[in-house]
């Protein structure tokens, strides 16, 4: 079984080397930046980017060292801000880095302004 749950874009595309940033776009990354702001999400980013298929929450524990309510605390974070896809199996979730993700980190941190 699946749930679905409604996509949550990353509201911005802007490059930090852009010529302006508007209020929103400038809030937008800030809301990135700040669920990328704690190291244990950078490692769960890290695990999930690194695999081919999605990864169960239960496989996270361990290698972070951390206690369940605290990895789907984090799950839940970089889901809200759009950077993670959620899939329920059963009792477990299955988390996936979100397919524009990727394109969208590294555009916002183009210094030069290109965009995507």
């Amino acid at each position: 079984m699946t749930d679905t749950f409604p996509e949550t874009p990353i509201a911005c595309c802007v490059p930090l080397g852009a010529p302006a940033l508007g209020q929103e776009e400038a809030a937008a990354t800030a809301e990135l930046f700040k669920a990328l702001a704690d190291p244990a999400r950078v490692r769960i980013v890290n695990v999930i980017a690194r695999r081919d298929e999605p990864v169960c929450a239960c496989e996270l524990y361990e290698p972070l060292g951390l206690a369940q309510p605290t990895v789907s605390h984090h799950l839940k974070k970089l889901v809200d801000v759009g950077l993670l896809e959620r899939e329920q199996r059963g009792k477990w979730a299955y988390f996936s880095l979100k397919p524009d993700a990727a394109r969208k980190l590294a555009a916002v941190a183009d210094l030069e302004g290109a965009c995507c």
